[in-house]
């Protein structure tokens, strides 16, 4: 599988990522997370994604699930080491999640003592001495994510908000110490970005600022709008999650069906964000165009977004061994220049439905 460097690290991580956002909830048990995570290696994946928050939906008792089960396949790994792997993860941002309760305080926030007692949790979870990608999952200001449209200035929130600086400064002080080796930000804006770097460039650690993961798909291009010049132009890669639209892209959904065990049967309020009145209209015209072209269209939408020039590796999500195998054959397709004509022309039709 090919490999790319993550920024201006000499870290190189494959094309595609395996996420794990699943693992440990009511889809993927420790037995499926560890059959993903062997096979995956197997085909040349390095990089694992994770977060201290997983399994998504958040369910507070199973905080931080997902990391126990992938320390658990590292601590019982017959073959390879640590070395060999990629290993990402993220503290949470401003939320009520039952985490660190014992900071008092009324929800989470990304201030030195919650990030730098993050990772240790995360470490230990994990059972690693080093996390090699460490993420700001979401920004601590007001900010319009997770599908929001627009931008509403709120000067109360602001006076309530931890500076950049600080985040910033807890991170250098985890790659000071050994325990992160290089650092990103998520869910985030133009604006973000660039601020970001400046105060990483103050504080010397500009060239650990390495990626950003942002949604990014067939159905939602927007972070080609200003966030992929920030990105081409800073050294900074793109890590997107939601290839495939929570799965929308492969055409499982549409006429209204509803597969048992998919994200949509067993989450229904996750997915509302890929659902829309022009949504079924765009994925009908991708699914047709891989069929004309012989293309399983989750493959088609995932080799468009790992070739595109600012995406450093893709993250894809699997609930089983054959979606898994499908998403990581991407890595080997080359779409045709008639694909990506006819890609970029119901782009044109139906413009991003789903930020």
């Amino acid at each position: 599988m090919r490999r790319r460097k993550l920024g201006r690290t000499d870290i190189e991580v494959s094309v595609i990522t395996l996420g794990t956002m699943n693992w440990g909830g009511l889809q993927n048990d420790e037995g499926d997370a560890h059959a993903q995570l062997d096979f995956a290696l197997e085909q040349g994946v390095n990089s694992i994604d994770t977060a201290e928050i997983y399994p998504f939906p958040v369910s507070n008792d199973l905080l931080g699930a997902t990391e126990r089960i992938l320390g658990s396949w590292l601590a019982q790994r017959s073959s390879g080491s640590r070395d060999d792997l990629v290993i990402a993860s993220k503290v949470a941002g401003p939320s009520n999640f039952r985490l660190r309760q014992h900071l008092e305080q009324s929800r989470l926030r990304l201030d030195r003592a919650n990030i730098i007692l993050a990772c240790d949790e995360s470490l230990s979870r994990m059972r690693c001495e080093w996390i090699d990608l460490y993420y700001l999952h979401w920004p601590e200001r007001n900010v319009n994510i997770f599908g929001k449209r627009g931008f509403a200035p709120d000067e109360q929130a602001e006076l309530d908000t931890v500076p950049l600086e600080e985040s910033l400064s807890a991170m250098k002080e985890l790659l000071d110490s050994g325990k992160v080796r290089s650092i990103a930000l998520s869910n985030e804006t133009p604006w973000g970005l660039m601020e970001c770097c400046r105060i990483a460039d103050s504080l010397g650690i500009r060239d650990k600022l390495v990626a950003v993961q942002n949604p990014y798909s067939l159905l939602n291009r927007i972070f080609e709008v200003g966030c992929a010049e920030v990105c081409t132009r800073e050294d900074i890669g793109l890590l997107p999650y939601s290839p495939l639209g929570g799965g929308v892209l492969s055409g499982k959904y549409l006429h209204g069906l509803l597969p048992e065990n998919s994200r949509s049967k067993v989450f229904p309020q996750h997915t509302t964000r890929y659902r829309g009145i022009t949504v079924d209209g765009a994925v009908e015209a991708y699914v047709a165009l891989a069929s004309e072209h012989g293309l399983d269209p989750s493959a088609m939408a995932l080799a468009f977004v790992n070739d595109r020039p600012f995406v450093c590796s893709n993250i894809i999500g699997a609930t089983t061994l054959q979606q898994l195998e499908t998403d990581i054959s991407s890595d080997s397709l080359t779409l045709s220049a008639e694909v990506l004509r006819a890609i970029d022309e119901i782009g044109e039709v139906y413009n991003s439905p789903c930020p």
